[in-house]
């Protein structure tokens, strides 16, 4: 049987209108991220306000999207074929892992791979969460609302939010080897793998926010310029989010590289929808102020093209990303049902 079936009836709200297996994956994976959190943080013995500050901004309301792309990642490549002997050494088919009855743990086809997903997951959140801290700071944004709470620097102090943020960073590197409880021992040669992933794409988010900043009130930017600015701001850690995902779950090169056609669509198709979302939502339904890329002069898509045609440019980019994984996955896998989600997001 399949993990993951897309309900293929109308959508006004993704949140609501998900099927149920797509609703108990999603709170498979945050239920875990939840766990992970805790016994990360209790590893790190993080001195107070510190530890305090990563706890705030890594427990409140975040739509964990890169975290569930790892796992839909993982999840669709081990439903992608009916022998896992390559990973585990034993023939057992993915119908038979499938039919067991704990939901996402069911699909281990190994411990330690299970868990190096956990700890992929885990980073890629780590990573993101520190960029939203740094992205509100007076010296940046300068945002008091985030994930419908207050920012970092006004529940604590500026600086206390800075370190956090450089801190979350270190333990998105430090979670693929470190020796923490709950986790099986951590596979070396997977590792690797990641981090070869991870790191440039880590980079690449920074340097693309460079990109962002300056592009603020430019008057000449083309969609080429924007397109180059958040294939790296936003599309890097989904990239190394479904690259990851992948990985963990023993993908061949030809689904590595769907995974990432795939993601690089989803990644710009995500940009756009922020922007259209920051001029059509609302501040309670989004989480943080509305209307916030207007008041810094941000070159967006909107701005550029207007929001009919951002509508229809983000459409056809998720259509290309559902194109992309099809392909090689077949019709009916997490990652469609993510994109999905993602589609009728309104936050």
């Amino acid at each position: 049987m399949s993990f993951l079936r897309i309900n293929d009836g109308a959508h006004d709200n993704a949140d609501h209108h998900i099927n149920n297996k797509t609703k108990q994956f999603h709170q498979i994976v945050r239920t875990q991220i939840a766990k992970d959190i805790e016994v990360l943080f209790a590893y790190a013995k993080l001195p107070s306000p510190l530890g305090d500050a990563c706890r705030y901004v890594m427990t409140g309301e975040g739509k964990l999207v890169r975290p569930l792309l790892v796992a839909s990642a993982f999840a669709s490549v081990i439903a992608s074929t009916d022998d896992v002997t390559s990973v585990t050494g034993q023939a057992e088919t993915t119908s038979a892992i499938a039919d067991k009855p704990a939901g996402l743990a069911t699909l281990l086809r190994h411990e330690a791979h299970y868990d190096m997903c956990r700890r992929a997951a885990l980073a890629v959140e780590l990573l993101h969460t520190y960029s939203l801290v740094h992205d509100d700071l007076p010296c940046m944004d300068d945002d008091e609302l985030r994930r419908g709470q207050p920012t970092a620097h006004i529940v604590f102090d500026e600086a206390t939010a800075l370190l956090a943020g450089d801190v979350l960073q270190t333990l998105a590197f430090e979670i693929f080897s470190a020796e923490i409880p709950t986790f099986a021992p951590f596979n070396e040669v997977i590792a690797s793998k990641l981090l070869a992933v991870f790191a440039p794409r880590a980079r690449r988010m920074v340097a693309g926010q460079m990109l962002d900043l300056n592009a603020e009130a430019s008057t000449d930017i083309s969609q080429t310029d924007l397109e180059s600015i958040h294939r790296d701001k936003t599309g890097a850690l989904i990239e190394a989010a479904l690259l990851m995902g992948g990985i963990c779950a023993g993908a061949t090169a030809p689904q590595r590289m769907a995974l990432q056609d795939c993601a690089q669509h989803i990644g710009l198709a995500f940009q756009v929808q922020d922007d259209i979302l920051d001029v059509t939502g609302n501040t309670d339904d989004l989480g943080k102020p509305a209307g916030s890329d207007e008041k810094l002069d941000k070159s967006t898509y909107v701005k550029l093209m207007g929001v009919d045609a951002a509508k229809d440019y983000a459409q056809s980019l998720f259509a290309e990303g559902r194109g992309a994984i099809t392909r090689e996955l077949g019709d009916d896998n997490a990652v469609l049902a993510v994109i999905e989600w993602l589609w009728q997001r309104q936050k």
